[in-house]
């Protein structure tokens, strides 16, 4: 009935077009139709600003603001193609809500909400309303995110409350709860109006300075030794040092103007906001309703209610057909737009009665993970990027804005970034048939369930090692890592039907639960091959990177980069963290000198383009030192487990003999017919083993004498969630899960590796001084639940709170279980919070006299504390293993913060 009601409201008022820039006349019938102009607009340009700002709309406005807020307005100039705050506000929810997928993302999102206030408080219309919002579970597991979040909440200082069915009903009294479980209350959250913030934040930046040139489109953005050095625009060109790139939609197609050419990896999909005609005593403050389970919200707007979704299936569009904001809004879809309809008017069953005013179908752009794009570009320094907000701009605006502010004014920001920083991205993810591709799935994942090591299913099969097509046959069940197919874990296959004639399908990583997984067995498996036989797991994804000089360049170089003493003999290998001006890790990983002035460095996956866009920050000017990404050219095996030694030795002619090949250190070996492997004793997960690095034409032949050779030893193929396993219960820290860049080595117990005494002060030597002599504020420990049945309760998967004596005092980090110690095991961190919520000065005592619990979901569990890795039992005992701890005890009784080196 609803369909056909909506259809007659279609001819009886018209075709509504979506209002574009030339309708700025202030209608009667629709205040959304009325768009504002900014006054006090540059007639022309200038020849030179410090700050050139590309985009005009929200988030361009935000960093203009910002800037002014920092003295630097008069410096900065603002460019927009049309008009400031251009673009139809039939299609902009404007929902405003603290909740994010991550804590930096809430912060980011209430900075966003308190900007918002602080604009109404002084006069500046943002049309914000703290009306509150109501998320609805209709699901188990949707109820255990909502838990979940509930328990975050505490750490994210976000005000909620579990609600029941009829709870929800009365918050919504038009909702259909039949099938509604419960949900959760928001009163924080709101709704604004994202011209209105538009503009009032760009009449602030003007009236501190900023100048702002509409009817201006840039077509060049040039570079001079690397750094952002002017722009060219059709009104002439400006000498600038920093360029921002706020364009949004086009934000994809700014960074192909530079030279070189900037990767912003975005794509529009189809984007639906259905707008009722008015509904009688419908209360201005009506809560904003999500229901993710149905794919859809609903809000209050002027009277009207504003309906919208993130359908499973969306439909990506290419951008270049679109020229200006009016063209944004596109035909409607109605057979697209059914399963949001139907869902709709499920939720909110009197809706079938009120009558359309407007199906919007407005464009957004989305970048291939779903999360903001952010940060300084790889191709070119200076040239910031703010774009990808996903919809929600409005909530995302003020922070970001004031992070990247922070980037450009201090060079750092307080926010820790990495997730969102640009640098997470490579060429790959810009290609437009990639993102076309993957672009079908992202936005469902707006409103869909926050599973575990989630896995997109489009865009896969991209970066393939040389033995990816031998371990698919062989029950490889793939993860995604920077494009690359990582195995997860291994199926059992029915020998029966594996033929070379009949390959293995590829298949895809889930864990479609908050308690035990379904691969639980199978990993355990492969855990205690790693443990008690011998496993082998393919580490090709792992980045590489060979540095190289004439002299000693590069020896000065990574001592003034790394905060370890990388001046070892040859042979060696040294794992340093590479420190920021705070202290915080940038990068985090071990260096193989392979000669006097040669290294090969390896870091985690997710570090290829970060890595690299640090180490050339600092390579000397003159080219004394090179560098070269060496990751696609080399498969990485790595074979785990006591019987390692006596395999390899099989293989190879060279003495593997602690006395000639001990822990951490490297060879070049010839490993069956193959020459030129680079063989690392070291596992990165606390066992006995090597990573062999071998040149990809001898990888297969290299895999099958391993494999061949490995029988008589037991040897079984194993992935990445048991070897993740193994370096959580050996209390090993991975950056980007545990180590980020606010995040120091004296708070993780790794002051044994940081020398402090170089003869080339590093990067953050001074910050660390500081905070070793001032003690750190947070400690990182291992926590062992003690009263929690893996069988049957809820899991642990990271970002829980952590209470000790009944207090809150830190999150986990990374979780796993621990096949040794038959519990779940959580890293994390440690504070001493007063009464205020200020952190104060950790101590060891402080950590382990305390009685420890991890909240799962609502349920505290009592958990046991470790403060230095433990030496876990095993029928194999090896002294150079044993000694080794990643993570390591309280050694001098005058040292209250860190673990040194043990011998």
């Amino acid at each position: 009935m609803f369909v056909r009601r909506v259809r007659n409201g279609v001819q009886r008022y018209g075709a509504f077009k979506c209002i574009g820039a030339g309708s700025r006349t202030l209608s009667s019938l629709d205040n959304l139709d009325h768009e504002e102009r900014l006054d006090g607009c540059l007639l022309s340009l200038p020849t030179n600003a410090k700050v050139v700002i590309c985009g005009g709309g929200v988030m361009g406005a935000a960093v203009a603001y910002h800037l002014s807020k920092r003295g630097w307005g008069a410096q900065t100039v603002v460019i927009e193609k049309e008009k400031v705050g251009t673009g139809s506000r039939w299609y902009s929810s404007g929902l405003v809500g603290a909740f994010k997928p991550s804590l930096a993302q809430v912060k980011i999102a209430q900075s966003s909400i308190q900007l918002l206030k602080d604009l109404e408080s002084r006069g500046r219309p943002t049309g914000w309303k703290q009306c509150g919002s109501l998320l609805l579970a209709r699901t188990r597991d949707r109820m255990t995110v909502y838990r979940r979040m509930k328990s975050q909440s505490v750490s994210w200082g976000i005000e909620c409350e579990l609600v029941s069915p009829k709870r929800c009903q009365e918050i919504w009294p038009m909702l259909n709860v039949d099938d509604v479980l419960g949900g959760l209350w928001i009163p924080g959250d709101g709704v604004g109006d994202t011209h209105l913030f538009c503009m009032s934040l760009m009449r602030e930046a003007v009236a501190n300075g900023v100048g702002v040139m509409e009817d201006c489109a840039i077509t060049a953005v040039h570079s001079k030794d690397g750094k952002v050095s002017g722009i060219d625009t059709t009104h002439g060109s400006i000498e600038c040092q920093y360029f921002v790139n706020c364009a949004g939609f086009w934000a994809r197609q700014i960074g192909q103007l530079a030279k070189p050419k900037v990767k912003v990896p975005l794509l529009p999909c189809e984007h639906y906001y259905l707008h009722t005609k008015r509904i009688d005593n419908l209360d201005p403050m009506t809560p904003v309703v999500r229901d993710p389970d149905g794919y859809i919200y609903l809000r209050e707007r002027d009277g009207c209610i504003l309906a919208g979704g993130f359908e499973p299936i969306a439909k990506p569009v290419y951008e270049e057909e679109i020229r200006n904001a009016e063209q944004r809004c596109v035909p409607e879809d109605w057979d697209h737009f059914h399963v949001l309809l139907q869902e709709i008017i499920k939720r909110v069953p009197s809706l079938s009665q009120a009558v359309l005013h407007k199906l919007c179908n407005g464009l957004e752009a989305f970048s291939p993970d779903c999360k903001w794009i952010v940060g300084e570009t790889p191709e070119m320094f200076n040239y910031h990027v703010a774009a990808g907000m996903k919809t929600v701009g409005i909530s995302a605006a003020g922070g970001v804005a004031e992070a990247t502010v922070d980037e450009i004014v201090d060079g750092y920001t307080k926010y820790d970034m990495y997730e969102l920083d640009i640098n997470r991205f490579l060429g790959l993810h810009n290609n437009k048939r990639f993102l076309r591709d993957r672009m079908k799935e992202v936005p469902g994942v707006h409103y869909g369930l926050p599973y575990p090591f989630y896995e997109f299913e489009m865009g896969r099969n991209l970066r393939l090692s040389p033995i990816y097509p031998t371990l698919r046959d062989k029950g490889a069940v793939f993860g995604q890592v920077m494009g690359y197919e990582r195995p997860t874990w291994f199926e059992t296959i029915d020998k029966s039907t594996a033929t070379p004639d009949n390959p293995q399908p590829f298949k895809i990583a889930h864990t479609k639960t908050f308690g035990k997984p379904h691969w639980f067995d199978t990993v355990q498996r492969e855990y205690w091959a790693c443990r008690e036989a011998v496993g082998l797991a393919d580490y090709s994804s792992f980045t590489k990177i060979d540095l190289q000089s004439q002299g000693n360049e590069v020896v000065d170089l990574l001592q003034y980069l790394c905060s370890n003493n990388v001046d070892v003999p040859i042979g060696s290998i040294i794992h340093t963290g590479m420190q920021n001006e705070r202290g915080g890790y940038e990068n985090d990983c071990s260096l193989a000198r392979i000669t006097e002035n040669h290294y090969m460095m390896i870091a985690p996956t997710i570090q290829q383009t970060r890595c690299k866009v640090w180490l050339k920050r600092h390579l000397p000017r003159n080219g004394a030192v090179t560098l070269s990404d060496v990751t696609s050219m080399y498969t990485a095996i790595c074979i785990l487990g006591p019987f390692t030694r006596s395999l390899l030795s099989e293989l190879t002619d060279t003495d593997l003999s602690p006395s000639n090949f001990p822990f951490f250190t490297f060879k070049e070996l010839d490993v069956g017919l193959a020459n030129g492997i680079r063989a690392m004793n070291l596992t990165h997960t606390g066992e006995l083993g090597y990573v062999l690095y071998i040149p990809n034409e001898f990888a297969l032949h290299v895999y099958n004498r391993l494999i061949t050779v490995g029988e008589k030893y037991g040897i079984s193929h194993v992935g990445y969630y048991a070897t993740r396993s193994l370096r959580v219960e050996k209390f090993f820290a991975f950056w980007g899960q545990d180590l980020d860049t606010m995040t120091t080595p004296l708070e993780c117990g790794r002051t044994w590796r940081v020398k402090f005494d170089k003869d080339i002060p590093f990067i953050g030597r001074d910050a660390l001084l500081r905070q070793r002599e001032e003690g750190i504020r947070r400690q990182y420990v291992q926590l062992l639940l003690t009263d929690h049945d893996h069988e049957l309760d809820l899991w642990s998967w990271g970002g829980e709170p952590i209470y000790r004596d009944g207090n809150y005092c830190g999150q986990t980090t990374t979780t796993s279980y621990g096949f040794t110690f038959k519990k779940q095991v959580c890293l994390g961190f440690v504070q001493n919070l007063d009464e205020n919520g200020v952190p104060q000065k950790v101590t060891n005592d402080y950590v382990l006299s305390g009685h420890y619990e991890i909240d799962i979901a609502g349920i505290r569990y009592a958990a046991k504390v470790n403060l230095h890795s433990p030496n876990l039992p095993t029928k194999y005992p090896d002294k150079e293993r044993d000694v080794y701890q990643a993570t390591r005890k309280l050694h001098e009784s005058n040292q209250f913060l860190g673990r040194h080196y043990q011998p």
